[in-house]
């Protein structure tokens, strides 16, 4: 092994750290710098994870995420530091995707992170994706349906002569359209659904239907509904690249920039409540970023060009 080569032992660890540090403090921060700054093999072995944060923003996180989640902390660690030990370019690390255990995620239409899709299906609907977002397209005699495997699609049906059902899938239940335009985003095990034009059914997996009428939003589990409020037509903004807020807790502005940036994006919680108001770039979240440090008493924090941290001043 080459001088400063990463050994096997080590890109487990930079793996183990990969995993570590999406939920980390402030100490697992220095602890893990400790770690990086002991050799360069160490550095090395967390330059190869860093590649492996870059290959995991071209799929969509959702469908990562919940792969990832099965396979078990050991499994995690295996197949990190297998794509960690890869030569880092895009075509050796994508034949390790398709063959990893989370191929099955492959759908009909999908976005990586950053990316947006607005395509017409063969019915006239209209479909947009929003980052990191998945979708199958099952259209048949009877019914049209789409199945969201990860991320947040907004809908404008098509109309047809004899229409067919038109449903969209979720593993939290169903969302059938009345003639409507919509949105729908997974969330964890919950799904969101914003009403824009006319109705829809919620059918929660293991409850009881409700009926959204423009104008409304709810979120629901496979349990049921879980609340209804009022839709923001500017909460479709991002299919124009923009993020709008309104009076809105800084960590959730964070959280909504991470969504369409790769790497890490964390929110220090000493500036998690801040408040903030404005228009801000989903194209480039790094010009977000610098807009929110000049407004606000907080700073930005790069360890990488794939982990930022937005801390107090």
């Amino acid at each position: 092994m080459a001088p400063g080569e990463p050994s096997a032992a080590l890109l487990s660890e930079a793996a183990d750290w990969a995993l570590t540090l999406r939920e980390g403090g402030a100490a697992e921060h220095e602890a893990f710098e400790r770690w990086r700054e002991r050799s360069p093999a160490h550095a090395a072995a967390w330059a190869r994870a860093e590649a492996v944060f870059e290959v995991f923003g071209r799929v969509p996180d959702g469908a990562g995420r919940q792969a990832l989640h099965a396979l078990g902390r050991a499994g995690r660690r295996r197949t990190l530091a297998a794509l960690g030990g890869l030569a880092v370019g895009l075509p050796a690390a994508w034949l390790a995707w398709h063959e990893a255990p989370w191929r099955e995620w492959r759908a009909d239409l999908a976005t990586a992170t950053g990316e947006r899709r607005d395509t017409v299906l063969p019915d006239g609907t209209r479909l947009v994706l929003n980052t990191a977002s998945a979708v199958d397209v099952l259209f048949g005699t009877g019914e049209r349906r789409l199945r969201l495997r990860a991320g947040e699609i907004l809908v404008t049906t098509g109309h047809e002569a004899s229409p067919r059902r038109f449903v969209v899938e979720t593993p939290a239940g169903r969302v059938r359209a009345l003639g409507t335009r919509f949105s729908v985003r997974l969330d964890g095990d919950r799904c969101r659904v914003a009403v824009y034009e006319h109705a829809v059914e919620l059918q929660p997996a293991a409850g009881t239907p409700r009926r959204l009428d423009a104008g409304e939003q709810a979120e629901f589990d496979a349990g049921g509904v879980l609340g209804v409020g009022l839709a923001d037509e500017n909460d479709t903004l991002w299919q124009r690249g923009m993020l709008l807020a309104r009076g809105r807790r800084l960590d959730e502005v964070a959280a909504e920039l991470a969504r369409h940036r790769r790497g890490l994006l964390r929110c220090d919680p000493a500036v998690a409540a801040l408040r903030v108001s404005g228009a801000l770039s989903l194209d480039d979240t790094d010009a977000a970023l610098a807009l929110l440090a000049r407004t606000l008493p907080l700073r930005v924090e790069r360890r990488t060009r794939f982990w930022v941290t937005l801390a107090p001043r």
